[in-house]
């Protein structure tokens, strides 16, 4: 795959993108492993904890992790098949205040994660050079199909630091 280029992207996403480091789709396997292994380290009591004030919980942050690979995957597919139309934004408060994460379990998470992974792979594995090059509008900002590789791989590693370092205070 060729290298993501800073044209292919709205700076508001480089956070995340800067995360990953090699092999876009080597990461994308490896987080397919590594993240249920890490769900499955987080000691029971603090899945539903939060560091500080209108933070979210552990399992708000998962969920949040899984809705947005979703919406970031349907982006992807819409522009990989030539779709011109722009897409809209997400709210992210909206969708973590009526998800009900908290009344879910960690190994439910943990389970879907890993579907959604599988499945997000077949897609972008399916991707050619010149539908991954393919650019479109999603949230007034114009984005890569292969950025949104990245974008996917660098949210939940963001994501997962986070979680290490504020709520089981790892460094």
């Amino acid at each position: 795959m060729n290298p993501l280029r800073s044209d292919e992207y709205p700076a508001i996403f480089a956070p995340y993108i800067e995360t990953v480091v090699g092999d876009v789709m080597g990461l994308l396997n490896e987080q397919l492993e590594t993240f249920p292994e890490f769900l499955e380290r987080i000691p029971p009591g603090k899945s539903e904890y939060a560091y500080a004030e209108g933070k979210w919980t552990i399992k708000e942050v998962v969920g949040h992790i899984i809705d947005t690979e979703r919406i970031m995957a349907y982006r992807a597919l819409c522009f990989a098949r030539n779709d011109t139309k722009e897409l809209p934004g997400f709210e992210e408060e909206v969708f973590v205040a009526n998800a009900r994460f908290n009344e879910r379990s960690l190994a439910s998470f943990s389970e879907e994660f890993s579907l959604v992974r599988r499945s997000n792979l077949l897609l972008f594995e399916s991707f050619n050079d010149q539908e991954l090059a393919r650019k479109g509008l999603a949230s007034e900002r114009l984005v890569s199909v292969r950025a949104f590789l990245y974008i996917v791989a660098g949210h939940l590693n963001h994501h997962r630091n986070i979680i290490r370092e504020r709520y089981l205070n790892e460094q």
